[in-house]
């Protein structure tokens, strides 16, 4: 399978052309990836644009592709998107790491009472950042042509406000609703919530009911942070005919 890398710039390019990758994805095709000239690469801008061609001048600062194919794939519908709390270690960085890979197409890291972990002034959007980056490098590995948005830090309140016109499943083991059980058809935007690992508050889950979301269980086992929003995203990608 040819190397896929990221260009913000392939929406504009067409078949014939050249599109010359620098910064970091030169670095990464040139000296990481050691791609050779006249070796088949895909590259894409992450808004759909999926572009194939061949590699003609490699360096380290600068790898100029031949654009020999394009085809531009639609936004996938609906939209899923994955609210992490915020949890200690890399457990949500896992998370979404492994949420990018099957695809979800939202990132919204969530400031839960219970995350040890906590994003607070300059910390917020270095956080944020660091999740982008995640996204980016998970979404070249799968060879995707749309990369997941990360959201600004998300309080309660506002996956609560969310409710109104997206379809918001919380993830807790105690529900009576099975995710499998629950027919997921339509064009409402979906948004799997994950708690951190001590749980969900009670005031929380109390405030975001009320707010129209639903409590949902995987099955009978508890899973960690770092799984539970993955599992929750293969089952929906099989529901919804993705898989």
């Amino acid at each position: 399978m040819a190397l896929h890398f990221i260009d913000e710039t392939a929406g504009s390019i067409a078949v014939g052309d050249t599109l010359t990758l620098t910064g970091a994805e030169a670095h990464h095709a040139a000296a990481v990836r050691r791609v050779r000239v006249g070796e088949a690469v895909t590259v894409t801008d992450g808004r759909g644009a999926w572009l194939e061609g061949e590699c003609e001048a490699v360096a380290p600062r600068e790898v100029v592709v031949r654009i020999t194919g394009r085809r531009d794939e639609s936004e996938p519908r609906p939209r899923l998107a994955l609210a992490q709390a915020l949890a200690k270690g890399d457990r949500d960085e896992l998370a979404v790491q492994a949420a990018t890979e099957l695809g979800v197409d939202e990132i919204v890291p969530w400031q839960a009472s219970r995350s040890v972990s906590r994003w607070e002034g300059p910390k917020a959007e270095k956080g944020r950042q660091r999740w982008a980056t995640i996204v980016r490098e998970a979404a070249k590995q799968a060879h995707r042509a749309w990369l997941p948005e990360v959201a600004a830090i998300a309080t309660t309140a506002a996956l609560a406000a969310r409710a109104a016109g997206e379809r918001v499943l919380v993830l807790e083991p105690t529900a009576e609703v099975r995710l499998s059980s629950l027919d997921l058809t339509g064009d409402s935007s979906i948004v799997l919530v994950v708690g951190p690992e001590g749980g969900i508050a009670p005031d929380e889950l109390a405030r975001l009911e009320a707010a129209g979301a639903a409590r949902v269980r995987l099955g009978d086992t508890v899973l960690r942070t770092s799984t539970a929003g993955p599992a929750a995203l293969a089952l929906v990608n099989a529901r919804l005919g993705r898989w």
